[in-house]
């Protein structure tokens, strides 16, 4: 064979291997999958549950759908209480406006009846991440509570919650009664904790709570410090009241039911594991900001004091029967809001936690 016969035939060879490798590189390429999800709070990132979605959930659950399908490129839409208001994050996710999202039970007192539980439970613990495990606990084995959520076209994967409440207020409080005839903020069914104060209760957000004290519409307002320290409240209310009415559960991490419906089942069990996850953290880093943010708060001046223990008891022993009132008008309605009450308080006294106030022993 001649050389220029020999260069043809390398040239051939190598045309083919070119076309071939293309070839795989196009096909490659025609298998990667772009998946793009918008998630959505109500709260910018300076709330725990806000910020720990952006560190650590999202990131978490990238690696681990690499892991899982290496051609799968996820695309996220970031909205950090941007998309929608603070009182429409139900709304938000039920329609479709984001496919993952944290909602807030507590405005949704009609919507969500048994998601909202303990606001009409005060003083029954401090303990944000027991009190998270258990409410965890009840979604997994009331079939009602995961019910309810989904008629709202969402699907439930973790509760999330706030550190206990205190009052940060224009004026002085040292005794129950000092309340009176104040205007003072409580978010949706915290008002009810109001209830035998003669104060009157004003709806809000934390996002609203400093142009409304400082406006006047309001005197103060049961919050969480939490909350009250990024958002400057005692620039406004610089009295706070170390009072302790209870770690809540508020709301919790959710998948607009039609997307997660669509979702492979590896995906599914992913964000049910990493939810639970995120849920702890969430509890965990909410206390540990609680005592950073009341250190923040002495240090610029704040006047702080406690609100004694004679006066927290009259505070208690004030309030109407909370628990037997909602489970009455709740089982009205069909659901097992009994069994709720008595299954959370056990929850907590299997941990080891002794409520302040028996509510389900009240309960008929």
């Amino acid at each position: 064979m001649g050389m220029a016969s020999l260069l043809l035939v390398k040239k051939k060879r190598v045309q083919v291997i070119v076309l071939f490798v293309t070839g795989l590189f196009v096909a490659t390429v025609s298998a990667a999958k772009d998946v793009e999800l918008v998630i959505a709070t109500a709260h910018p990132p300076t709330l725990p549950w806000v910020y720990l979605l952006r560190d650590e959930f999202i990131p978490s659950f990238n690696r681990r759908v690499y892991e899982l399908e290496p051609s799968t490129n996820l695309r996220w839409t970031r909205a950090w209480g941007t998309l929608y208001r603070w009182h429409d994050s139900l709304a938000g996710v039920e329609i479709g406006l984001s496919d993952v999202g944290w909602v807030g039970s507590v405005w949704e007192s009609s919507r969500l009846p048994l998601s909202n539980m303990t606001y009409s439970l005060p003083f029954i613990t401090d303990d944000l991440v027991a009190l998270l495990e258990v409410v965890n606990e009840l979604h997994d084995e009331i079939p009602e509570m995961k019910q309810g959520w989904e008629k709202c076209n969402v699907k439930f994967l973790g509760a999330t919650g706030v550190d206990t409440y205190h009052l940060l207020t224009k004026f002085p409080v040292k005794s129950f009664g000092d309340l009176r005839d104040k205007k003072i903020l409580a978010p949706g069914a915290a008002r009810i904790w109001l209830k035998g104060s003669g104060a009157v209760a004003v709806n809000g957000a934390l996002t609203t709570y400093y142009t409304q004290i400082k406006t006047g519409v309001a005197d103060g307002a049961l919050t969480i410090l939490t909350g009250a320290y990024p958002f400057r409240l005692h620039e406004v209310a610089p009295y706070l009241t170390l009072v302790g009415v209870g770690a809540q559960s508020v709301g919790g991490l959710v998948v607009n039911l039609d997307k997660w419906n669509s979702m492979p089942m590896a995906w599914r069990a992913l964000f049910q594991e990493l939810a639970r996850e995120y849920s702890r953290r969430s509890a965990e880093l909410a206390l540990q900001k609680s005592e950073q943010a009341l250190r923040a708060l002495i240090s610029e001046g704040v006047i702080v004091s406690k609100l004694s223990a004679i006066e927290k008891d009259v505070w208690i022993n004030s309030l109407p029967p909370l628990g037997e009132n909602w489970v009455r008008r709740n089982e009205e309605k069909g659901l097992p809001a009994k069994r709720v009450v008595v299954s959370l308080m056990n929850g907590l006294r299997a941990k080891g936690i002794e409520p302040m106030r028996a509510w389900d022993s009240e309960v008929k």
